[in-house]
């Protein structure tokens, strides 16, 4: 573990984390809603640093960013933890991982045995990834400032729910990033535990910063598939980001507590594809299908 960046100090040994929009104000002895960043005696730990519990090589396309290095290979890393709780997610065994009192688990991987890694896999790029990469801040900033010094670019794949002094951390060392905009705020509330506005106003920071962005929506029958949402997605990336912005429509299958709902029909993909056309969208890629 290491102590944990982006926090403060609070009377009767609280602390108060300002990784993400939660900004947990956690107790001596408690973690935050992430499970993975814990209050010992008024200091914050990030209990998850240098554990990793996903490493792969991955097609650069596979994050999904079509528009960065296309052909590429990206060292894929992540560990336990997540600082939301989406009932359709795919990877629950790790990112709803671990539970408030137990260990976290992950291979001891140092921030320099991860970018050798990288390089001795003839890897361009490192992808923090598989659960949300801000509650591992700690070990991804450290590999990030590493993986420059090697000229490796450096990929999030990311929620979007981090704060700005999060963004600020990352920004000088991050190349590119996909970033989920899930959908209406009314979903966000009931099956992810976040908000949509702190994302759309990360969206135009990182945009702004000349960060390379690619979005995701994961078409939920039932849940954001609605013309009026599909509507909203599409011209909030063309009007307050850009045109130019790919949107990645991607199709949903039954996981973790979404079991009993179907398969995204192909015709809801179809429309949404449309809906991006008509707001003016350029590139519009429809995945898992």
């Amino acid at each position: 573990m290491k102590e944990a960046l982006l926090y403060e100090k609070l009377k009767d040994k609280q602390v108060k984390c300002n990784v993400c929009n939660h900004r947990c104000v956690i107790k001596e002895g408690k973690r935050g809603i992430c499970r993975v960043r814990e209050n010992r005696d008024g200091i914050l730990y990030a209990l998850n640093y240098a554990k990793a519990v996903a490493v792969h090589v991955d097609p650069i396309e596979k994050k999904p960013l079509y528009h960065f290095m296309p052909g590429s290979r990206a060292y894929s890393i992540g560990t336990q933890g997540c600082n939301m709780k989406c009932t359709w997610c795919q990877n629950w065994q790790i990112s709803q991982k671990p539970a408030p009192d137990e260990d976290v688990h992950g291979r001891n991987i140092s921030p320099q045995e991860l970018v050798q890694g990288a390089l001795d896999n003839e890897c361009q790029s490192i992808a923090y990834t598989y659960t949300e990469p801000t509650i591992f801040l700690e070990y991804a900033l450290d590999t990030m400032k590493l993986a420059k010094k090697e000229g490796l670019k450096n990929v999030w794949v990311s929620n979007g729910y981090m704060t700005k002094e999060t963004l600020d951390e990352i920004i000088p060392y991050l190349d590119a990033a996909n970033i989920d905009h899930k959908g209406p705020d009314k979903l966000y509330k009931e099956h992810t535990g976040g908000s949509i506005e702190p994302i759309k106003e990360n969206l135009k920071y990182l945009h702004k910063a000349g960060v390379h962005l690619e979005i995701t929506t994961l078409l939920i029958p039932g849940l954001n598939d609605e013309d009026d949402d599909l509507k909203d997605i599409a011209e909030f990336i063309s009007r307050e980001l850009s045109p130019d912005l790919p949107w990645h429509i991607s199709r949903f299958y039954p996981g973790w507590k979404l079991q009993d709902v179907k398969i995204t029909p192909m015709k809801t993909l179809k429309k949404a594809e449309s809906i991006g056309e008509e707001a003016g969208l350029k590139y519009i890629h429809l995945g898992n299908v």
